[in-house]
């Protein structure tokens, strides 16, 4: 549904009444419990999610919706929480890396893991998390530069956290061209940041 709502060709927005349920997208739904509005169409973004499992940026969900800007949706964000805090909901809107995600509220984990079973944590050796606050400093770095500040071949630990979505690369134009590692939004989730900026600095290391 997502990449359906993403790649139509002919409506770059969700406000217009093509992009509408029939009942919703004409006059005289005044009674209807859930008129079409920023915030619906928001929430409906955030419940059906993406492909990818990624967390939706502002940028993102303003591209989806017409006549919304990007600098509108921490508002929209704000007002949807202050409705399911108000009506006990066992969900809620939280920021992640660069975007936002509808996750369950962690009172309601134990029954998510009577469904599905316990959710498994990521399990990463000295080596690995040695590499991801190594890019995590000084991103964008070659694999020999970490090689380098490691003192060690970290070839293979890179393959491995690009596998697993911590990493990402990108390569230059130059010749000849370069493979460049940077964090991704999963990293900053995994270790609860909402940005590179919120990592730990020297003093605050020096404090622990």
């Amino acid at each position: 549904m997502w990449g359906e709502l993403a790649t139509r060709p002919t409506t770059p927005g969700l406000s217009t009444e093509s992009d509408l349920p029939p009942s919703q997208g004409k006059a005289g739904a005044d009674d209807d419990p859930c008129p079409i509005s920023p915030q619906t169409i928001l929430e409906a973004l955030l419940f059906v999610g993406n492909r990818q499992s990624e967390p939706i940026s502002s940028q993102r969900a303003a591209e989806l919706m017409r006549g919304v800007e990007a600098r509108e949706i921490p508002s929209l964000v704000h007002a949807l929480n202050a409705r399911y805090q108000a009506d006990g909901c066992p969900y809620q809107i939280v920021a992640e890396g660069q975007g936002y995600r509808l996750v369950l509220r962690k009172a309601f984990h134990p029954l998510r893991n009577k469904f599905y079973g316990r959710v498994r944590e990521a399990r990463l050796s000295q080596a690995a998390i040695d590499v991801l606050a190594i890019l995590g400093y000084r991103q964008p770095l070659t694999a020999e530069d970490v090689n380098r500040l490691r003192g060690i071949s970290s070839n293979h630990i890179l393959q491995q956290l690009v596998r697993r979505q911590l990493l990402r690369i990108e390569r230059t134009e130059d010749k000849p061209r370069k493979t460049l590692y940077y964090t991704t939004d999963r990293f900053l989730a995994l270790f609860g940041l909402g940005s590179l900026e919120d990592l730990p600095q020297s003093e605050e290391l020096e404090k622990r």
